[in-house]
């Protein structure tokens, strides 16, 4: 028995209830997760940067050159010892994660360790963002409602960084992420058409991707 075998829908904890379909399914990229959200590339250029230091200061003062590629080596080795664990949590991660999106709601399935899954219903988002990075991966980020909120750090790193108080899941380091944003937005906006129980304390304007607008009844 794999480790998701449980789940009778993949990367949901039930089956979808009449009415209910996925519009998307994704994880996030290894190699974008490693470098974003745990910092592996900036650590390593800080060791190789430390490494390079070591070594010069070493040759100025007349070290012999073994004595140099020591002193240089030892730093690439503990700079390698920081980095592996993180490389290792970003791949568990990328491969124990997955997003979905569905016509009324968005479902966070992570947890390498524990998996858990965050149902964020579209009434209980406020807003969402996206952010574009270079190589076509980006970030989605869900600010919920007044009221609504997960912890940030049953969420990271599926969360917006620096947003403690106020924490928003985050569908984090997706490939084709432009494309997602606009599933998600379509689907926030087709759900705002339709009659809802109140949510809120009023309709308000959403900034961002289309959100659902709080209905009277």
């Amino acid at each position: 028995m794999r480790e998701h075998d449980y789940e009778p829908v993949p990367g949901l904890p039930e089956r979808l209830p009449p009415g209910e379909t996925i519009l998307w399914q994704g994880a996030p990229a290894f190699a974008a997760l490693a470098r974003r959200a745990l910092h592996v590339r900036s650590i390593a250029i800080y060791f190789a940067a430390l490494a390079l230091w070591r070594g010069t200061s070493l040759a100025l003062d007349g070290a012999s050159a073994h004595e140099v590629a020591a002193g240089a080596s030892l730093l690439v080795l503990v700079g390698a010892g920081a980095i592996l664990p993180l490389a290792l949590y970003a791949w568990a991660a990328a491969r124990t994660t997955l997003y979905t999106i569905t016509n009324r709601r968005v479902v966070i399935r992570a947890g390498v360790a524990l998996p858990t899954s965050f149902n964020l219903p579209f009434a209980a988002i406020e807003a969402a963002g996206v952010r574009l990075h270079g190589d076509g991966v980006g970030d989605i980020a869900l600010r919920l409602m007044p009221g609504q909120k997960v912890a940030y750090i049953f969420l990271w790193p599926h969360a917006r960084p620096w947003r403690f108080a106020r924490p928003e899941p985050m569908l984090r380091c997706i490939p084709e992420a432009e494309t997602v944003a606009q599933t998600l937005g379509r689907a926030l906006a087709a759900a705002a058409a339709m009659p809802v129980q109140p949510v809120g304390d009023g309709e308000r304007e959403r900034p961002g991707l289309h959100a659902p607008a709080p209905a009277t009844a």
